[in-house]
């Protein structure tokens, strides 16, 4: 985990947020090669769920709702977790989570569990008053409900189908921690799949199961630690039937990383009680009208990056010298294709005209398909290892034979292979190579 951290740090994936200050609790900010990471992640999945789907539409709803959302969906009384909070320093922890000594005081005793609200709450208009609360939303789920109607109205669509959000959503975590494993302020990717009560909810929630191992497999989580865990009645939400949680051996543990509920519908059925406002679906050709049962994938984007840096993360020993003795470490993430942040590193092996200028033409050819990196300083060695240690797949190296053959050489990072290719066919060549 550390090595991760630092490597995210510096190599520019994810620094700590407002760090000039001091930082602020669990507060990350992705830099230019996280920032880059975590896009490519929300838009393959997007492709896979959505654009490549026919039974998908997308929605990009607002953070702050009307509060009679969160009161029908019961959050307001029942989106609590149980604290606990040291006598001597009155640090809280989850009762889940209370140490047997206080980390900040060396106390031992702690008070009785009391139920602490996770929704972070705001004001609206000049006044601090109760009318003018509001809440930011502690998940994506809610609008994708109360937008039903309109979704359907507007879109054509028909049951079985699903809405497709990613957004942010904010929760008053008291124990956030494990870096961007748990954060008050989190992204998600989330699907509300709305079937017909009487088509047999099991074969839907089984085909999103199937669905979500592809996508493991796609972004390159490392399946072998991966788990499916089946959830109790008693310790999964009240309203869910069936619930899955894929968890991931991360170095602090067992973890959940993703979930697969079967939501009922318990969702629309209190917005039509709390709103006054009819939420049923009138099939088109049968005439028949009900309210939609729903299940519901959930990604964290987050954990996501988290977990796939885990994954990816290799080293390997370089060994020189007549005894073969360990030289050095080398560190390689082995990201997909499809999310690596850069795509390409352009590296001339001299900084003479007669090379730069090839390169940077090449440069402006490449960059109109996919992100690039440029560099002209330190051996090709040590720049071939840095585009290693960020995921780089692939590396053109312009040397003193490009002039003349109008070629050059093109560095595959998992296979080492190095194949000479026309400047004139690079675009055509990463195309079938790169597959993004």
């Amino acid at each position: 985990m550390d090595k991760v951290i630092s490597l995210s740090k510096r190599r520019g994936f994810i620094f700590p947020g407002s760090e000039i200050y001091g930082g602020l609790a669990n507060s990350w900010d992705y830099g230019p090669l996280g920032v880059e990471l975590k896009n490519n992640i929300k838009k393959l999945w997007w492709k896979m769920f959505v654009q490549e789907r026919f039974d998908m539409v997308g929605l990009d709803a607002a953070l702050l709702m009307n509060p009679k959302v969160w009161e029908a969906s019961t959050h307001l009384t029942t989106f609590n977790d149980p604290l606990v909070e040291c006598k001597k320093c009155h640090t809280r922890y989850r009762e889940d989570q209370k140490p047997d000594e206080c980390p900040v005081c060396g106390g031992t005793v702690f008070t009785e569990a009391k139920q602490f609200n996770l929704m972070l709450k705001t004001f609206l208009g000049p006044a601090e008053e109760k009318a003018n609360i509001a809440y930011l939303r502690p998940e994506t789920a809610q609008a994708m409900f109360v937008d039903f109607k309109q979704i359907v109205e507007s879109s054509s669509m028909r049951v079985p189908f699903g809405v497709a959000q990613i957004g942010k959503a904010f929760r008053n975590e008291i124990t956030p921690g494990n870096f961007i494993f748990r954060l008050r302020e989190f992204e998600q990717m989330e699907i509300e799949y709305f079937i017909n009560p009487s088509d047999g909810w099991e074969k839907h929630f089984d085909i999103w199961l199937d669905q979500m191992r592809i996508w493991l497999d796609r972004v390159g989580i490392d399946r072998k630690k991966i788990h499916e865990v089946e959830i109790s009645e008693e310790d999964r939400a009240f309203y869910s039937k069936r619930t899955i949680d894929i968890e991931f051996d991360y170095p602090f543990g067992q973890k959940e990383l993703y979930g697969l509920a079967y939501r009922t519908d318990f969702d629309l059925s209190n917005h039509e009680k709390m709103s006054g406002k009819n939420m049923k679906y009138r099939d088109p050709i049968t005439n028949e009208e009900y309210l939609p049962h729903v299940i519901e994938p959930t990604w964290g984007v987050d954990r996501t990056v988290l977990a796939v840096l885990l994954s990816c993360y290799t080293e390997t020993e370089a060994r020189s010298g007549k005894d073969d003795a360990v030289h050095e470490t080398e560190v390689t993430l082995r990201l997909p294709k499809e999310i690596a942040p850069i795509k390409i590193a352009i590296l001339p092996l001299s900084k003479k005209e007669e090379l730069t200028g090839p390169a940077i033409e090449i440069r402006s050819m490449l960059s109109k398909h996919w992100m690039l990196e440029y560099h002209t300083s330190g051996s090709i060695g040590k720049r071939y290892r840095r585009q290693d240690e960020i995921g780089t797949p692939y590396c053109i190296t312009v040397d003193f034979e490009t002039a003349n053959d109008k070629s050059v050489t093109v560095r595959d990072r998992d296979t080492m292979k190095q194949d000479r290719v026309k400047i004139s066919e690079l675009v055509n060549y990463f195309k079938e190579n790169l597959n993004c």
